[in-house]
């Protein structure tokens, strides 16, 4: 009788934990501005730097590698907000999964690791569409007039 409880209690933490990425995701769109940011600024690098993009490719890059190498420096610049919210909770602000889980009557260790999980998910989410942006520029599919 002990292992359907484990497994339903395995099945139940996982959509749970699915459920925290989904959340995560969705509240990473409100940090849609610092990538929409780090667009503009790689697309204004590409044209204010054109003639070392143009360099790179006489050294023999191909034409997104030399972009890329301009772009680059943007990516860190709009992860940074992310970064530093990420280093700051616990210490300065009490983070909405870890009171919510405590409230609810989940161990500190339980709600710290839903915690964990839902900041892990928020930077990752910012780091794969802040690469898809600077990807697309580097190819040359968004550019700025």
């Amino acid at each position: 009788m002990l292992l359907p409880v484990s497994v339903t209690l395995g099945v139940v933490l996982a959509v749970l934990l699915v459920l925290a990425a989904a959340v995560a995701a969705w509240a990473s769109l409100g940090r849609s501005r610092e990538i929409l940011v780090a667009g503009v600024r790689a697309a204004a690098q590409l044209a204010a730097r054109r003639g070392e993009v143009e360099a790179g490719m006489a050294l023999g890059l191909l034409d997104r590698d030399a972009r890329l190498e301009i772009v680059r420096p943007a990516a860190s610049d709009a992860l940074l907000p992310g970064l530093d919210q990420t280093r700051t909770v616990g210490l300065v602000t009490l983070p909405g999964a870890f009171v919510g889980m405590l409230l609810g009557g989940a161990s500190p260790v339980e709600a710290g690791a839903v915690q964990l999980f839902v900041l892990v998910a928020l930077m990752a989410v910012q780091v794969v569409a802040v690469a898809t942006v600077l990807e697309l520029v580097a190819r040359g599919l968004l550019y700025r007039d």
